[in-house]
């Protein structure tokens, strides 16, 4: 068994990646190239149309939309934005419709990550065009949808597989995401948690070097509007947490995925019923925009990307009843608006959302001060997203806040923890599932790279000679009480060495078909599959897939002249595999006890 173990560890290795992952890296620096350069026209492009909209002259710079200038009128504002966004989508694509980041999902995981050319430009048009005339949404979402567009287009070019596809359709999403915030650490994060749907080096090298190219090409343009060279979001100065304070945290947590239940079920309650109304959903954008537009006139702070607003709120400059009414506000024009079918992302609403929470509920918690606000922002991230560690350094990114590392810890794991317990899934996740597939957030270590074939093979096989007959073939299977349960029967000559297999069911045909005297060996398969012991469950679980077989013969020896039989495995053994985990899992015990220590 010693030898066994010496051997296998000579050929297994930590990371499955071959030398093939290089040839995407070059794609993947452009990739992360073009989707800053998109991040940055987006962004001009929002602010030229809300310049446009609100302010009735010409700009590129991203401002507030406001209510002074027209008044009542700007209710028409997000009406008339309905209106185009619907009509983009009809006439060009359905698929603009949403945030953006449900729709990358179901591309990644239905689509072959292969993405139309034509959303690379109706997308972040049409967001813009959304957010430009108030849409309580940021950038960020319709970013993530067209640099992932941008990045599978691309790879549409080039000879490659869906996995590699994939992985450049996120590096290109995460290259925007990182271009629009300046968080090169918390994008990569997101795009593993999110949207890449593994942690492996074929991925996420990928990832990690389009979005430096980013954040370079935003260190470029670090004078221009929001990319700046400085925290997107400073907080000010604060004391270090005490227990008191920490334990605090727990409550914002708790509160968080309290609020991520709410938000989602807004949204999915708007969008049902929307779904309801007796007119073709082309025109629901622009019923959403009424709403919109009446809330703008209760409250403008919640039109638009909000980056302004959410600044203020950090930095403790709104009161408490402004927090609240801004909270509510939000709230309610961001469902209706979202649930209409619009264009538009939902990060920086979560941030604005979740801020306020966390100043309203510290009011009363120990300290008081902004800080609250901050572990609010990135609780309701974490339990709206199931992102816990993307929340955390995204939130350290955006504020550069060294001192609240502790707390965000205990806010975003707790809110992660409501969060799954309240809500089978997430506002992510649900769009999806609502399109009948089925999103596991969950990564774990495969119990079928934990096992090797030497630890569940049969070893007591029947097997026969090349001379013995289909008739005495069959007997001595027939003979032997379990033995179809190996699918084959080995041929093996005198020396114990393997000559081939025949199916256990090909006997019994070949038997009442008048073949009964024929020899064995002249049924033996031209095709068989092998194992060897030392090798880890998975490796013989793609190769039995790949050859569409049920059993394979383990063997030691690579040339047919040192073939020696040794077990057969079967796709029952995998199971028994997975049986083994289960028991891992679910199996408890009480190995210590107090007496007798």
């Amino acid at each position: 068994m010693a030898a066994d173990a010496r051997r296998s560890a000579v050929n297994l290795a930590d990371f499955s990646i071959t030398p093939e992952a290089l040839k995407i890296l070059p794609l993947a620096l452009v990739i992360g190239g073009l989707a800053a350069c998109v991040a940055l026209g987006l962004l001009d492009l929002i602010g030229l149309i809300t310049h446009l909209a609100y302010y009735q002259d010409v700009g590129v710079s991203l401002v507030a939309p406001t209510t002074a200038k027209l008044g009542a009128w700007t209710i028409l504002i997000p009406v008339v934005g309905g209106l185009i966004i619907g009509a983009m989508a009809y006439f060009g694509s359905e698929r603009i419709r949403g945030h953006g980041i449900p729709e990358a999902m179901e591309t990644i995981l239905v689509g072959g990550s292969k993405t139309e050319p034509r959303l690379t430009i109706l997308k972040p048009i049409s967001s813009a065009v959304s957010i430009g005339t108030g849409g309580p949404f940021g950038a960020e979402g319709p970013i993530i949808l067209t640099g992932g567009a941008l990045g599978s287009v691309l790879a549409q070019f080039f000879h490659l597989s869906a996995i590699e596809r994939r992985t450049l359709l996120v590096a290109g999403s995460c290259a925007g995401m990182a271009a629009v915030f300046g968080t090169p650490v918390g994008a990569v994060l997101f795009g593993v948690e999110l949207l890449v749907f593994e942690l492996k080096p074929r991925s996420l090298v990928p990832i990690a070097l389009a979005v430096a190219v980013a954040s370079v090409v935003r260190d470029v343009f670090a004078s221009h509007h929001l990319m700046q060279a400085v925290p997107l979001f400073p907080v000010p100065p604060h004391g270090a947490f005490s227990g008191l304070a920490i334990a605090a945290a727990a409550g914002v947590g708790v509160a968080s995925g309290l609020l991520a239940w709410v938000l989602t079920n807004a949204v999915y309650g708007m969008e049902d019923a929307f779904g309801r109304l007796p007119i073709h959903w082309a025109w629901w954008p622009a019923l959403g925009g009424v709403v919109v537009g009446v809330g703008g006139l209760i409250d403008p702070r919640a039109l638009g990307v909000g980056y302004a607003t959410i600044g203020a709120e950090l930095s403790g400059k709104l009161a408490l009843e402004s927090l609240a009414l801004l909270l509510v506000v939000k709230l309610v024009i961001w469902s209706v608006a979202l649930g209409s079918g619009t264009s538009g992302g939902i990060l920086a609403p979560l941030l604005m959302m979740g801020a306020a929470l966390g100043g309203i509920l510290g009011s009363v918690l120990p300290g008081g001060g902004p800080t609250w606000a901050l572990l609010g922002m990135a609780g309701a991230l974490a339990g709206v997203t199931r992102s816990p560690l993307t929340s955390i350094v995204f939130t350290f990114e955006l504020t550069h806040d060294t001192g609240s590392l502790l707390p965000l810890l205990v806010t975003c794991a707790i809110a992660h923890l409501i969060s799954t317990l309240i809500l089978k899934r997430s506002i992510l996740t649900e769009k999806v599932a609502r399109k009948g597939f089925h999103v596991v957030r969950e990564y774990s270590v495969d119990s079928l790279e934990a096992l090797f074939v030497r630890e569940v093979m049969d070893t007591d096989v029947v097997s026969v000679g090349p001379n013995d007959t289909v008739v005495e073939a069959y007997e001595t299977v027939a003979g032997v009480p379990g033995a179809a349960r190996q699918h084959l029967v080995p041929v093996v000559d005198g020396q114990d060495r393997v000559l081939g297999a025949v199916d256990v069911g090909r006997l019994d045909w070949e038997r009442r078909n008048g073949r009964a005297d024929h020899a064995t060996m002249d049924l033996v398969e031209g095709d068989v599959g092998f194992a060897h012991p030392d090798e880890p469950l998975r490796a013989v679980a793609d190769r039995m897939a790949e050859q569409s077989v049920s059993a394979l013969l383990v063997v030691t020896g690579d040339t047919p002249e040192s073939r020696a039989l040794v077990g057969v495995l079967t796709v029952e053994h995998l199971l028994a595999a997975r049986q083994h985990q289960l028991v891992q899992e679910r199996q408890r015990e009480r190995p210590l006890r107090l007496r007798g220590w």
